[in-house]
């Protein structure tokens, strides 16, 4: 399947700039937004290089004024990737309500700010040959599947983001837009670059993106990888909270991201 017209959050680095790449084609145009425009253009540029036409937008997805003119000015769309996200880590001590909230508005709030305008969008489309009006797919994280003790606002947030995109899948195929959840596990890339601790199933950004648009292709409503990593996540999360405490401390803490 061809997507002609995509749009792309969190396109300036890491994953995002996969998908960007993996899908840049001649025919295809890319709507690419991110907060660094310098960033931002590096990635048009390597996009134009292989044939398709990149069109970036430099905006934070907490915005949600800018993020509706973005999306409702971008014309017709075959698929959209809320990819954006932030991650903070405790480094030994709580969360500061700032890192929370800061969190909670990008990996949440963003990802609404971008699937609810898309949507909208998609639905005033035409169905399309593959019966749908457009797809949408969301990076959320197989941390949903765990409340982890030095990320409690990311696992919080993608767990959110996660059971959203799952619960209203349902309702939002009946309009023919297909909704799909991405949980992998960790990805080399600018968040987990400062990770001083065993990342299991660590995979190349390249790699990760291929995975998740084989499973947006699919039309799956959640795509989870490496699928031992998720199973494994989702194990640990049934024993006792005590036990789950105690083997924490055992852990390094991640180091903080975010002030």
């Amino acid at each position: 399947m061809v997507f002609r017209r995509v749009l792309i959050t969190g396109a300036s680095s890491g994953v995002g700039r996969a998908l960007a790449l993996a899908l840049a084609a001649p025919g295809v145009t890319l709507f690419l937004g991110g907060r660094d425009a310098a960033r931002l253009e590096e990635t048009v540029r390597e996009c134009q290089s292989r044939g398709g036409q990149a069109l970036p937008h430099a905006l934070s997805v907490t915005d949600a004024a800018a993020m509706q003119d973005w999306i409702g000015g971008a014309g017709p769309l075959d698929l959209v990737i809320a990819n954006a996200g932030i991650s903070g880590g405790t480094s030994e001590t709580m969360e500061s309500e700032a890192q929370t909230r800061a969190i909670f508005a990008t990996n949440l709030d963003g990802m609404l700010n971008t699937v609810l305008p898309a949507m909208a969008v998609m639905a005033a489309q035409p169905v399309g040959e593959s019966g749908l009006r457009g797809q949408i797919a969301v990076v959320a994280s197989v941390a949903a599947f765990l409340p982890g003790p030095s990320a409690p606002a990311y696992c919080a947030s993608k767990a959110a983001a996660d059971y959203w995109v799952v619960g209203a899948a349902p309702s939002a195929r009946a309009q023919r837009i297909a909704l799909t959840s991405l949980c992998p596990g960790f990805i080399t890339s600018p968040m987990t670059a400062t990770n001083d601790f065993p990342m299991p199933g660590i995979m190349s950004a390249e790699r990760a993106a291929g995975l998740m648009l084989r499973g947006i292709r699919a039309k799956r409503t959640r795509v989870i990888f490496p699928l031992w990593v998720g199973t494994a996540a989702r194990l640990v999360a049934l024993l006792p909270v005590s036990w789950r405490e105690a083997a924490a401390r055992r852990l390094p803490a991640k180091k903080a991201l975010l002030a």
